[in-house]
């Protein structure tokens, strides 16, 4: 049975989900807004993941910083596809093992990953695929590395 979604329901849970996988209080919840079997994560520079890739990435998210939070900007929809603006923050304390740049030491600034996403969803409401882009270069500083580049 085919299932429709209005644009504010796909917000509110895509909203939901992305507090669930920042903050960590309920991922039993946070896995009903995917589809765990399909998903498929497209990211910069060419990485790909599945669902469990996105979790243990936020797994790495969650050990290394403290103090999180995310904000959801200007949101456009067009079908099935959502697009926004997201802001996650957090104080980096300790080390970060998915950075672009491998493991990273803390040196507890306060990090901001500045998001561009598109979520696709399926007729049940669920995410089974999301394209992210964000500055590395930008994150990367803020967690101490210098930059290198001529």
């Amino acid at each position: 049975m085919t299932q429709e979604f209005t644009r504010d329901e796909l917000v509110a849970r895509l909203v939901r989900a992305g507090e669930l996988e920042v903050s960590g209080e309920d991922m039993a919840e946070a896995a009903t807004y995917f589809d765990p079997e399909t998903f498929r994560f497209h990211g910069p520079d060419g990485f790909e993941s599945d669902f469990a890739g996105l979790m243990a990435y936020f797994d790495a998210v969650r050990a290394a910083f403290e103090d999180r939070t995310i904000r959801r900007g200007i949101v456009l929809a067009e079908g099935d596809h959502l697009a926004c603006q997201t802001w996650i923050e957090g104080t980096f304390v300790r080390e970060f093992t998915q950075s672009p740049a491998g493991p990273l030491p803390p040196n507890g600034a306060r990090v901001v990953f500045d998001l561009i996403n598109i979520f696709r969803f399926d007729d049940r409401g669920r995410m089974v695929e999301e394209w992210v882009r964000v500055d590395n270069r930008s994150v990367l500083r803020q967690m101490g590395v210098a930059d290198q580049a001529a």
